[in-house]
């Protein structure tokens, strides 16, 4: 598929990895809109690179149609990476008081990272279908999982949940959109080294550094980014869960 001149939106664009997916698209000639409720980053990014930034839930209905409906006044919208985050709850599934785990927290974190994806999902398939195919293709829409759906750690069973449900749905939408000329892939981040995290970066850096197997360091943004990339150019890449971790598997905790 052809980056240079299509439309792409990048959902959570004003993130880590996000941000890194954005300039990377730009970058490859696509007429980019950021979609994220960062709006400092947001415009930022919309006045340093001039694209188009709108606030926008990932979990609200009219904020992602009216995204996708501006990214497609944009140009043919090809491109859905979806990247977005927010608050996750977590904790033992019983605590050492035999209390068990908040059911609000585990629905606030289903509601933001699958429900989410899926209303991202939905909406990005439905405007790239409306786009004329190239060669049978009419786009790919990009996911973000964790490796923490294969090997959650103690303390992470909604945002596990959550995760392996992202996992779970890839396979199943790229059949669904096959008819369309719509791929589904999604990546499977390891541990992450993003600027959210500012000095307490160091610190993570030194726990997860030695921990995986190689290369000996956490992920840098630009290598999802170029991943990214790698699967828009691939027409190939379709149904997949891609771990990108340096070989890292979570161990308990």
């Amino acid at each position: 598929m052809q980056i240079s001149e299509s439309s792409a939106i990048v959902v959570g664009g004003a993130g880590g990895l996000g941000e890194a997916t954005v300039r990377r698209l730009h970058a490859a000639g696509a007429k980019v809109v950021v979609a994220d409720l960062a709006d400092e980053k947001g415009k930022a990014l919309e006045q340093e690179l001039g694209i188009r930034y709108l606030r926008t839930d990932a979990t609200s209905e009219d904020d992602v149609t009216a995204a996708m409906a501006e990214a497609a006044a944009a140009g043919p919208l090809r491109i859905c990476v979806d990247a977005h985050g927010g608050p996750a709850s977590g904790g033992r599934l019983i605590n050492k008081n035999g209390e068990p785990l908040d059911l609000a927290g585990f629905r606030t974190t289903i509601e933001v990272y699958l429900t989410g994806v899926f209303n991202v999902m939905r909406l990005a398939a439905a405007a790239i279908a409306r786009q004329e195919p190239v060669d049978g293709d009419r786009g790919v829409i990009i996911g973000t999982s964790s490796i923490a759906a294969y090997e959650g750690q103690v303390g992470q069973l909604p945002y596990a949940a959550a995760k392996g449900g992202v996992v779970g749905m890839t396979l199943v939408a790229a059949r669904d959109l096959s008819p369309l000329g719509i791929r589904v892939v999604t990546i499977a981040p390891g541990t992450f080294l993003t600027p959210a995290y500012g000095q307490a970066g160091e610190q993570l850096e030194e726990f997860w550094g030695p921990r995986i197997p190689h290369p000996r360091r956490m992920g840098r943004p630009p290598e999802y980014a170029a991943l990214v990339q790698h699967i828009c150019e691939n027409d190939y890449l379709n149904g997949e869960v891609i771990r990108l971790d340096g070989a890292l598997r979570f161990p308990p905790k």
